[in-house]
């Protein structure tokens, strides 16, 4: 039982990653209906931001943070005017092609520059572990951190879209973009704003993934963005709620495959979830199905 829970705890960290990049998913593919497939790369980008921040600037962990958010959200921004904002008439399928490419460029873009070798992330906060039931179940303030900050950072998301002007535009952009524009709302700046919040999402799970992992390289959203894509669709794609859900429970069944004998399968139970979500319930645990006219 201890060794389920231990695993559990590990799993909450590893979700928190998934639904932090998985909320940027989610929130563009609300609004535009497309799936951004470079955002996992954006979180790359994020973290090597942050990472030059504290090792050549040597800025605390804090201000490298919102480093990193900014320097993703101007990406997150300048992808969208210049590959996805020309296509947005064009089919769905011509963007998602695009994307793909996005994604290509930014990680041969990285490897190209950075070189591919791995960096190891500095570790500024000296972490603790608490021992708890007899010291069989060990929880770290590691743990606890990023869990906090995936936290704070979906209550500041709920709170934005929610409670704001512009939350509201994203909203009513989201339910029907024509409307919306013949209500005064500005499109364009709603749809890039969304890239902007998304982004710098993305480069906090970046910091993250350094501090859990303690390295870095320039194909490491690869398989996170993968992963996220899934936790999104597990949830409901399009929902911040789903998204955060579908984040934690990918991580923690991951987790519990990676304790037992079958530990190589992890990414293998992973897909067969996917396809199972896409055979039951499509729409995902948190989303609706919605018919269109055709």
């Amino acid at each position: 039982m201890t060794a389920i829970l231990q695993q559990i705890v590990n799993g909450l960290s590893l979700g928190s990653i998934y639904a932090l990049i998985a909320l940027g998913y989610t929130m563009v593919y609300g609004i535009i209906k497309l799936i951004n497939f470079a955002h996992g790369d954006i979180y790359m980008v994020g973290a090597y931001v942050a990472f030059f921040a504290v090792t050549l600037l040597s800025m605390n962990l804090g201000v490298a943070l919102l480093l990193a958010m900014l320097a993703a959200a101007l990406t997150g921004v300048l992808i969208e005017r210049i590959a996805y904002r020309p296509l947005r008439n064009a089919p769905r399928i011509a963007a998602l092609i695009t994307a793909i490419g996005v994604s290509f460029i930014l990680e041969n873009g990285g490897i190209l520059v950075l070189k591919p070798d791995p960096r190891a992330f500095p570790d500024p906060i000296r972490w603790r572990q608490i021992r708890l039931m007899g010291g069989s179940l060990v929880l770290s303030t590691q743990d606890l951190f990023i869990v906090g900050v995936t936290v704070a950072m979906m209550l500041l998301l709920v709170y934005f879209v929610q409670r704001t002007r512009t939350g509201r535009a994203m909203r009513a952009v989201a339910y029907d973009m024509q409307a919306a524009a013949l209500m005064g709302v500005d499109v364009n700046r709603t749809i890039a704003v969304t890239f902007a919040v998304g982004s710098a999402l993305a480069a906090v799970a970046g910091v993250l993934v350094g501090l859990y992992y303690n390295r870095i390289d320039p194909l490491m959203g690869l398989v996170p963005g993968l992963k996220a894509f899934i936790a999104a669709v597990l949830g409901g794609i399009g929902s911040i709620p789903g998204a955060m859900l579908g984040g934690y429970l990918l991580g923690v069944i991951e987790a519990l495959v990676g304790g037992t004998q079958f530990s190589l399968f992890r990414d293998a139970v992973s897909f067969a979830l996917l396809i199972l979500i896409l055979l039951v319930r499509p729409a995902g645990l948190l989303g609706r199905n919605v018919r269109e006219k055709v």
